[in-house]
């Protein structure tokens, strides 16, 4: 499984990947984040699905980026590029993996801003080739394995918090995967984009680098449950009868 998540809010964008892969029995190390820079802007591109497909894909997508007369100018324009050779791949490839049992299977999130764009974008693509902008209401979406870092983002990440903010949140969502999660482990990928600066910011960490925050954010949220206030229980606790009210127990007679 894989946990790729993007994120955006006012004041850029936040990627963050891990790097396990996993085949059968075999566990690997592989980046599954992608840069691209020049003069024209930035983004990074993240995928989740069969490592064949993503590489492939990716193949195809580098060489019309080489081959392009005219660099885009909106990343929308690089994201149908992609969708276009993602499609390419399903014609080429589809069959022969059904045929083998294989589901034909890559997301992408796809985030950044060119020179032709207003503001940064973060946009998902499905593997029909189709996609979505990401939009304020919900700044973030996770592909692979999102189910247990999506409550810490849905209840602390908002559109208007600032890049270090969204960075956190993030960290702590992928730790709470990677604790539930025996498929998505270290080491980490992060991306950095501030708005306007069309430049990319890019940092792999290992585990020892965020054990201490982990660690923290373990006994805080012990220690907050421990200060969640109780009173509450006490309708359903007065309800127990106490073992030192409660009738002597008899062994049944013997038969």
């Amino acid at each position: 499984m894989t946990f790729c998540l993007g994120i955006t809010v006012e004041d850029g964008l936040v990627g963050i990947a891990d790097t396990r892969i996993t085949s059968g029995n075999e566990l690997t190390t592989a980046q599954k984040v992608t840069t691209y820079q020049n003069g024209n802007g930035a983004f990074f591109l993240m995928t989740s699905g069969l490592r064949s497909v993503r590489d492939k894909t990716l193949t195809y997508f580098d060489e019309v980026l080489e081959t392009c007369p005219t660099p885009f100018d909106k990343l929308y324009k690089a994201v149908n590029a992609f969708a276009g050779e993602l499609r390419r791949v399903a014609a080429e490839d589809k069959p022969f993996l059904t045929e083998s049992g294989l589901h034909f299977n890559l997301h992408a999130l796809i985030g950044g801003q060119l020179y032709g764009d207003a503001v940064h974008k973060l946009y998902l693509v499905y593997p029909e080739g189709n996609w979505v902008e990401i939009s304020h209401g919900t700044p973030y979406h996770i592909i692979g394995e999102g189910g247990y870092g999506k409550p810490v983002l849905d209840r602390t990440l908002k559109y208007s918090d600032p890049l270090r903010m969204a960075l956190k949140v993030g960290c702590l969502a992928f730790d709470s995967t990677r604790i539930s999660a025996s498929d998505v482990d270290f080491p980490i990928d992060v991306v950095l984009y501030h708005k306007g600066c069309l430049d990319l910011a890019q940092h792999r960490y290992e585990k020892e680098d965020l054990a201490d925050i982990s660690a923290w954010w373990q006994e805080h949220l012990r220690g907050l449950v421990h200060d969640l206030p109780s009173e509450w229980i006490d309708n359903v606790a007065s309800k127990l009868t106490k073992v030192s009210d409660r009738p002597a127990c008899r062994p049944a007679p013997a038969k």
